[in-house]
C-alpha cells in the first residue's frame, strides 16, 4: 500500500501520494491536529521501511493503471517521510520517471546533514512552521522529547539557505493555540528568514488527532494572512475542501484502503471514488464490518479513516 490517488491538491494540482512509511503511524511529533491520527510510534531514529526498489516498482505499476499522469509524485505518508533512511535513494530512483518530486516534512530532523542532502533532491518542499517559541511548538506539535525548539529552527534555516527546488512554509491554525495576532507576528519573522516561495496558511479541515481542536474564527483567518502579507511573505490560504477529483486504478477497495491510511476521504471524494471504480455503494459498509477502514464526523461531515488498531 505504497500509492494512493492522485488526489487533488491545492497546493500540487494532481498529486500521486507515496506512503513510504507503513502501518501505523510513526512520527518525530504527536501534532493536536493531526489527521492521520494518534502518533503510534514516536522516534527520532531514521529506519529501513521499504527498499527504494519496492517504492519504484510501486509507483511505476500504479502510474500504470491511471487514464491520466498527476503533477507530482508527492511523498506524503503516514508519518514523518525523513524517517525513511532510504529516501535519497528512493528520489533518485523516481527522477527516471520524469515526473517532478515533492516532500511534505514537518522539518524535525532538518539538522540532520543527511535528511538535507535527501530533500535537496526533490523538486518542491513544504515545512512546517506551526510556532515561532519553544512553548507553542510544544503544545501544538508535541514533539519527541529528545527535539528542542533551537534545533529545529536551526535546521530550517541551514536547509533554506542551500536549497534550489521551491521551498514553501505552511502554518497550520488552531483556535486558542496559535492564532493571536503576537504569535502570528512572530512565525512571520521566523518564515521570513527561510525565504519561501510561498508560505500558506492553514485550519482543520479533516477530522483532528485531538477532539479539542478548533478552528479559528474568520476575523483570526484574515488578521492572520494581512500579518505574512505585511511581512513581505506571499501568502496563501488552504481554507476549504481540495475537491473530489480523485483519480483511480480499477480497484475500488485498494483505492479506499492506501487512500485512508494517510487521507481521510469526504464523503463526496468516497462517491466519486466508488462511481469511477463502478463498485458498489455498499462497499464502505462492508469495509467497516471487515474492521478495515471507520467512520468519523468532522464538522457535520462524514469521512472514512484507515483503522489501524482493528488487529
Amino acid at each position: 500500500m505504497i500509492c494512493f490517488g492522485p488526489v487533488p491538491s491545492r497546493r500540487l494540482g494532481h498529486s500521486l501520494g507515496i506512503n513510504n512509511i507503513p502501518g501505523d503511524k510513526i512520527c518525530t511529533y504527536a501534532c493536536i491536529y493531526c489527521q492521520v491520527g494518534a502518533t503510534r510510534h514516536y522516534t527520532l531514529e531514521r529506519q529501513s521501511f521499504y527498499t527504494p526498489e519496492q517504492i519504484f516498482s510501486a509507483v511505476e505499476e500504479h502510474l500504470g493503471k491511471l487514464q491520466a499522469m498527476p503533477d507530482y509524485l508527492t511523498f506524503v505518508p503516514n508519518g514523518e517521510p525523513t524517517l525513511d533512511i532510504h529516501l535519497k535513494e528512493s528520489i533518485l530512483l523516481l527522477k527516471q520517471i520524469g515526473l517532478p518530486i515533492a516532500v511534505i516534512t514537518n522539518a524535525s530532523l532538518l539538522s540532520d546533514q543527511q535528511v538535507r542532502d535527501a530533500l535537496s533532491l526533490a523538486d518542491w518542499v513544504s515545512v512546517k512552521v506551526d510556532a515561532s517559541d519553544d512553548a507553542v511548538w510544544k503544545r501544538i506539535n508535541r514533539p519527541h522529547p529528545r527535539l528542542t525548539f533551537e534545533g529545529y529552527k536551526e535546521g530550517l534555516q541551514a536547509f533554506a539557505s542551500s536549497y534550489k527546488g521551491v521551498l514553501t512554509a505552511e502554518t497550520l491554525m488552531v483556535e486558542g493555540v496559535n492564532d493571536w495576532a503576537n504569535l502570528m507576528q512572530q512565525n512571520a519573522s521566523l518564515i521570513v528568514t527561510l525565504k519561501p516561495a510561498t508560505a500558506y496558511l492553514s485550519i482543520p479541515t479533516r477530522p483532528p488527532a485531538m477532539r479539542s481542536v478548533k478552528t479559528p474564527d474568520e476575523a483570526a483567518i484574515n488578521r492572520a494572512y494581512q500579518i505574512y502579507t505585511d511581512a513581505g511573505l506571499y501568502s496563501e490560504m488552504l481554507l476549504g475542501f481540495e475537491g473530489s477529483d480523485t483519480g483511480f486504478t480499477g480497484d475500488a477497495r485498494a483505492d479506499i484502503l492506501n487512500m485512508s491510511a494517510v487521507h481521510p476521504i469526504r464523503e463526496e471524494t468516497m462517491g466519486e471514488i466508488l462511481r469511477k471504480n463502478r463498485a458498489e455503494s455498499s462497499l464502505p459498509d462492508q469495509l467497516i464490518r471487515e474492521k478495515e477502514i471507520r467512520e468519523v464526523v468532522y464538522q457535520d461531515k462524514k469521512f472514512w479513516i484507515r483503522n489501524f488498531t482493528r488487529r
